[in-house]
């Protein structure tokens, strides 16, 4: 068995993470892993920790760190699902958007996952049976192909359930009214896609969000740190597939940086509303300073409603 020290330094490698980082993994993140472990060892299922975040906070960052530690220091096998990996495929969100609302070919917002795929998946893995996870390829747009999903092949102590909206609540209907940017004041102008979006979140989503266990949240400083963080996380994607041998990115449908933001309005309303009222009901905070460093971490000491909970 590796040394914490050797696999967080690959780890390090591997992700092309800076030297610093390692700092970052141990100050906060084993921490949360030994927590986690001890959340489980209070659950008769396995556990599903839910880990919110907006987009460049590095939620993906931190379930890969988490399901090591928890592998390496306590023995206990770890599953990540994200919620990106659920998106409709393009055709199903091309259907939407000729039914509900243009808006809706765009992924990202409550309305364009596959809610029962990640119901499915998520009660398969708490019943300790082998399953499936899909993959989605953001460079076009589209899920992978059944062959390239990843497999589960035996049961998991725990599940790490990661994605932007992971968690969310939906909002009062009168907050819906004023937009929130040119995006909504100009291709929302009867609050149609609003409304839907927070319908979905009403329904279907409580359902998916309430089989989580313990919720924790990558806390950005605020709205306008996510543009710049989103825009670091596309060029490090277009590095990455060059690296790989893909130079057509047009083909990839890679965004520009105009592009990014118009794609960020449709993520704002909800981002700006979770970031004001998620913290108090989560278990666990990790506060971002604008670096993009922890700057604290903040627990709570009560259970929290939108999740089920074994034990406090």
């Amino acid at each position: 068995m590796m040394t914490p020290s050797h696999w967080i330094n690959s780890f390090i490698e591997e992700q092309s993470l800076p030297a610093s980082y390692a700092e970052t993994v141990v100050d906060h993140c084993l921490p949360l892993a030994a927590k986690i472990a001890q959340w489980s060892q209070c659950s008769t299922t396995p556990l599903i920790v839910g880990i919110n975040g907006a987009q460049g906070t590095g939620k993906s960052t931190l379930s890969e760190i988490l399901k090591l530690s928890l592998n390496h220091k306590y023995g206990l096998d770890t599953a990540i699902l994200s919620i990106d990996d659920i998106y409709l495929t393009y055709a199903e969100r091309e259907q939407l958007a000729q039914d509900i609302h243009p808006l809706l070919k765009t992924r990202g917002v409550p309305g364009t996952h596959d809610i029962k795929l990640g119901t499915k998946i998520l009660h398969t893995l708490k019943n300790k049976t082998p399953c499936r996870l899909p993959v989605f390829d953001k460079a076009r747009d589209e899920r992978a192909p059944d062959s390239q999903w990843i497999d589960v092949d035996q049961a998991v102590d725990v599940i790490l359930f990661e994605g932007w909206c992971v968690g969310a609540r939906p909002q009062q209907n009168l907050a819906l009214a004023d937009p929130v940017n040119r995006l909504e004041e100009l291709d929302d102008d009867d609050c149609s896609w609003r409304h839907y979006v927070n319908d979905a979140l009403k329904g279907p989503y409580q359902n998916l969000f309430g089989l989580i266990d313990r919720l924790v949240m990558l806390k950005a400083p605020n709205f306008e740190y996510v543009h710049t963080w989103r825009n670091e996380q596309e060029k490090k994607l277009s590095t990455r597939l060059t690296q790989q041998g893909h130079h057509d990115h047009t083909q990839l449908k890679l965004m520009s940086p105009q592009q990014i933001e118009r794609f960020i309005m449709h993520y704002e309303r909800l981002t700006r509303w979770m970031l004001s009222e998620m913290p108090d009901r989560t278990d666990c905070v990790f506060h971002l300073n604008p670096d993009h460093q922890v700057d604290r971490v903040c627990w709570s000491t009560k259970p929290s409603s939108p999740h089920n909970h074994d034990s406090t």
